[in-house]
Order: C-alpha cells, then structure tokens, then sequence
C-alpha cells in the first residue's frame, strides 16, 4: 500500500512538473522565433539600397557594381543629350554613378558650375529632396581610383572633390564633371578621379558652355537635368 502511495506521490510530482515547464518551453520557443525573426530583418536591411553609409562605402558599393554591371548612362537637358559611357576599371565610381541614377538622385539636380572653356559640373541643387538624400547617406566620400590611362582629356567624366583638408583626395559621390576644354584639363590628372566619357552630345556641352553665369559660375538661368541608364 505504501509502495502504491509513493507510486501516486512521484507521479503527481512529475505531473506538476511538466505542468510548470511547458510554459517555459513554451516562452523559450517564442523567444526563439522572435530572435529568427528579428536576424532576418536586420538580413533585409543590410541588402537594402538605403543601408549604404560613409562607414560602409566601398563594401556597399564593390558588392552593388558586380549586381548592376551597366555602363552607358544618358544625361537630359533642355540644350540636348549627352550620352556617357563609365569605364569598368575603376569600378567604385562606376557603380556609385550607376546606384544615383537608378535612385534618381540626379534628377533633382542641376548643372550648378559652368566654367568657360574649361568644365561643365552638375549633381548638386539648391532643392531641398536633393539635401535630404544627401543627408540620408551620410555624405560619404570615395577613395581615389587613379588609372595612368585615364586622363582629362576634353569629354572626360571625373568625379568633383573639395580640395582644402582632404590629403587623400577623397571624391565627392555626389557630384561630376565633364572637361570642355579642347585640349583637355590635364593639370588634373591623378588629383580628380575619371571614370568615364562623354561619347555624344558634345554639341549639347558647346550650348551649354555659352549660357550666362555669376561670378561663381553658376548659370543665371538653372539647367535641371536626369540621367537614365542606358545600358
């Protein structure tokens, strides 16, 4: 009889155990799933257009060009078109001017900077969306892709940079230039980073070079652009 009591004793513990546990499994799987769920968000925001900042740059966009290998773009203005191919050898510019025009950073833009015989620069605004994208990247910066081959010839396209307090010649993502000077502006060799050419449209940069501008060389009348991919 004792046995049998014992028996009843030992089987109600293991009952009440199993009663007070399975919440607590319970609560552990939960936990679980919700840590699962929560890693492959971050996962989505790593991927993400919008997770490029001036920490992760270069990673961000190595990984984006092999993604989106075009190199041929198309800048619209109200004097014309101006078609563009981007080398391939210096692949971080190339896939950062590829990811602006895809996001259509561009298109808010305009040619701010037009120097006389000499350059015609474009990628900023005084419009508000254009400083808010900036903001939200972070305004990061490039490192240089100096090529010996790749020089300021006239239609080369190079990367605008701020030349006081930037020893490493960081590049500007942002911002562009195209040379108009016939005999091309090669002082600037291996200190601005080329990493294309103008391949059409050579008359639309002539247009452009005749219109009036203020004693900062910003065009009296704007001349708001879009770039598209072409291929």
């Amino acid at each position: 009889m004792k046995f049998i009591f014992r028996l009843s004793l030992i089987a109600f513990a293991i009952f009440l155990y199993q009663c007070n546990s399975a919440p607590k499994q319970k609560k552990k799987l939960e936990e679980k799933k919700q840590v699962e769920i929560k890693k492959k968000e971050e996962e989505k925001v790593v991927k993400a257009w919008d997770s490029l900042n001036r920490f992760n740059a270069e990673a961000f966009l190595t990984a984006y060009g092999k993604e989106n290998p075009e190199t041929k773009v198309i800048i619209k203005t109200k004097f014309g078109d101006i078609k563009v191919r981007l080398y391939k050898d210096v692949p971080v510019h190339r896939a950062n001017f590829i990811f602006l025009t895809k996001i259509k950073y561009f298109n808010t833009t305009v040619i701010y900077r037009v120097a006389k015989n000499f350059v015609i620069q474009g990628g900023n605004s005084d419009n508000l969306y254009t400083q808010k994208q900036r903001r939200k990247y972070g305004n990061y910066l490039l490192e240089p892709e100096f090529r010996k081959h790749r020089k300021h010839k006239y239609g080369a396209l190079a990367a605008a940079r701020q030349w006081e307090n930037n020893p490493n010649k960081l590049s500007s993502p942002f911002e562009f230039y195209m040379v108009h000077k016939r005999n091309g502006a090669h002082h600037l060799d291996n200190e601005h980073t080329v990493f294309g050419e103008v391949i059409s449209g050579f008359d639309t940069l002539d247009k452009i070079s005749k219109v009036k501008v203020g004693v900062d060389e910003w065009p009296v009348d704007d001349i708001p652009m879009t770039i598209e991919i072409l291929d």
